[in-house]
């Protein structure tokens, strides 16, 4: 288990930003802008792994890990992302045209008496 949160600390290093550090009596405390925090209830830590685990995933996070995950990627996932890149990349060059068109015939109709 231990293992599991010093990986996921060294991988979510990058996106922790230490913030302005904010004064207690004793000294100062460093705040993160970006984060996630799951309280365990009644020592329940299974229960607070899940939640977390849904956090990450419905914040993005876990694609920003799996982004600057450093190790093999097989020729088969690199064609599928090639693919979905292309496809993105498309679509959005279409949208681009449509909405180029759409400004383009304002501007022609508007500077009309």
């Amino acid at each position: 288990m231990h293992r599991f949160f010093r990986a996921l600390a060294s991988s979510v290093s990058f996106i922790r930003r230490p913030a302005l550090p904010t004064p207690v009596a004793d000294g100062s405390q460093m705040q993160w802008i970006r984060g996630i925090r799951v309280w365990v209830k009644d020592g329940n830590l299974e229960q607070a792994l899940a939640i977390m685990e849904r956090k990450m995933k419905s914040s993005g996070m876990e694609r920003l890990i799996k982004r600057h995950t450093d190790h093999h990627i097989k020729n088969s996932e690199k064609r599928v992302r090639a693919r979905k890149n292309l496809e993105l990349r498309i679509r959005s060059e279409e949208l681009s045209r449509k909405l180029r068109s759409i400004l383009v015939k304002k501007i022609r109709y508007a500077s009309k008496p």
